[in-house]
């Protein structure tokens, strides 16, 4: 116990100088330091967990937040965080704090940098309350309100069919509702998310090696490496290009999450026929059945976080080594995008949010072509 630290440091030959209100006043004082440093302890471990993976951060349009859209808008938590106790540092924790707020004209109660962490006390602390029409509508994806006498969530375990631990560890529970692991946010509520406390997502990056009309690796002529492309979908939300992905439905699993969003918004597969979607799912299958690589799990800092309810997502590589698998599908945008593409992978990708980093993590794990820079593709993570 972290507690055993702070115990009296006077030694046996103390104790007898001390009266009974005395050592009741200091175990009072030993158990409420214990508590502190617990939090704190448990605070810190949710940075050090974050920490190795380092993010910088890309521009975000403001935009609602589409049942099934991609949700890993903003950047993520990077070692620059030491989130709750010690408050946000440069750009962390940004994107959870901008107004107004998407999809509204909500203004968020301003929260400076020095002020994000929970154990900084802020007394007069007021953020505003907000939870979208379409949420408080009670769509199958969204929870009820708190205050509900029939609604008993079961917060940091599996609530029935609805995953309600956060990938970061526990999470704190403060009047009933769960409290944002990276701070103060300036709203509460739900705003645009369904869930209270953490809503997860899986983002499926799918990738193959750019080759010559021979059939050949195209190598980039300064860094000398090959050069990876990825299946990027134009957003219709906001028009910028994005990886694919979506919301994990309630009793799903990771892997068939990512399977069903590439399919819908890369392939069209909801408009297929029923032959035409048995056979997308047999190539689908040969795909998603590989050996993949995580390249991110955890807490999204998303601009539409609040105090309450916070975004979380998988990103996952899946690398077709030969290219075979993906010469027998046709990209088709569908569902929410508007266009889809195979891009070429470079430090010069302008993508949605925070995804040109996570292309940067799948072009360092494959040793592949990012940078003309050499000092920038050595420095590694």
């Amino acid at each position: 116990m972290p507690g055993r630290y702070l115990g009296l440091r006077g030694g046996p030959r103390l104790w007898p100088q001390l009266s009974v209100t005395s050592l009741r006043e200091a175990a009072r004082g030993q158990l409420m330091a214990e508590r502190i440093l617990g939090k704190t302890l448990a605070t810190v471990s949710l940075s050090v967990a974050l920490a190795s993976v380092t993010v910088q951060s890309s521009g975000c349009c403001s935009i609602p937040a589409c049942r099934n859209t991609f949700s890993s808008c903003g950047f993520h938590l990077s070692s620059n965080i030491m989130s709750s106790s010690n408050g946000a540092k440069g750009n962390s924790h940004n994107k959870a704090r901008t107004s107004p707020y998407p999809g509204s004209k909500v203004q968020r109660s301003q929260v400076p940098n020095e002020k994000v962490g929970w154990f900084v006390e802020w007394q007069d602390y007021n953020p505003v309350e907000y939870t979208a029409v379409s949420v408080l509508a009670g769509p199958r994806w969204a929870d009820p309100q708190i205050s509900e006498s029939n609604f008993s969530p079961k917060f940091n375990e599996k609530d029935g069919h609805i995953e309600r631990k956060s990938q970061n560890g526990l999470y704190e529970i403060e009047n009933g509702r769960p409290r944002n692991p990276a701070g103060r946010t300036g709203l509460i509520g739900r705003g645009l998310l369904g869930r209270w406390g953490p809503n997860h997502a899986a983002d499926p990056i799918i990738t193959r090696w750019k080759r010559d009309g021979s059939g050949n690796k195209v190598t980039h002529p300064i860094s000398g490496k090959n050069i990876l492309q990825f299946v990027a979908i134009k957003r219709k939300d906001c028009g910028e290009w994005a990886i694919p992905g979506g919301m994990v439905d309630p009793g799903e699993k990771i892997s068939a999450t990512l399977k069903r969003e590439f399919g819908e918004e890369a392939l069209n597969s909801l408009q297929k026929s029923g032959v035409e979607k048995r056979e997308l799912e047999e190539q689908l299958h040969k795909l998603f059945s590989q050996e993949h690589l995580v390249i991110y799990k955890g807490y999204v800092d998303d601009p539409r976080n609040t105090d309450n309810a916070w975004m979380e997502t998988e990103a996952v590589n899946y690398h077709d080594e030969t290219g075979e698998i993906m010469d027998n599908l046709t990209l088709e945008a569908g569902d929410d995008a508007g266009k889809v593409k195979w891009v070429d992978i470079s430090d010069q990708l302008q993508l949605y949010a925070s995804h040109s980093h996570f292309i940067k993590l799948v072009a360092e794990k494959r040793d592949a072509h990012w940078s003309e820079d050499s000092e920038t593709e050595c420095r590694g993570l």
